[in-house]
């Protein structure tokens, strides 16, 4: 086969289309958890932090103090915003977690489908039953 028959070939394997799939339905769920993250979680979280905003949190390597964040760059003052490291590792455990139940409610819907009722046969008793009627005949 030619370059291209083996490009297509492959493109319309079910492994790349559920890729494909996977990747859109997976931006959209990011759209989804970063708003919940944003708009429901951290302000509950900057209320039991007491309203600190991590992104806030610097320290100058020029010895200077500045009012916040923005002073600092302004001046161009070199700054390690350790806040930032804090913002996102937060965020990434609550993401994480949201994640976490969000697969854990899914298992759990997906194996109440998959249990089914194995059919009921006839009892130990009952087979002995038949067993010992057809030695009879």
């Amino acid at each position: 086969m030619g370059f291209f028959a083996d490009f297509k070939a492959s493109l319309l394997k079910g492994d790349v289309l559920s890729l494909a799939t996977a990747v859109v339905i997976g931006g959209a769920f990011g759209k989804i958890v970063g708003s919940a993250v944003d708009d429901i979680i951290m302000p509950v979280v900057g209320l039991l932090t007491g309203g600190i905003d991590f992104t806030q949190k610097f320290v100058t390597l020029d010895g200077n103090t500045y009012p916040n964040l923005a002073a600092a760059k302004a001046a161009g003052a070199a700054v390690i915003t350790y806040g930032n490291l804090v913002q996102a590792i937060i965020n990434f455990v609550i993401i994480s977690f949201f994640v976490f139940v969000v697969l854990r409610a899914a298992e759990k819907a997906k194996k109440k489908e998959t249990v089914v009722a194995a059919p009921a046969g006839p009892t130990q008793e009952e087979l002995l039953t038949q067993i010992r009627d057809l030695l009879k005949k």
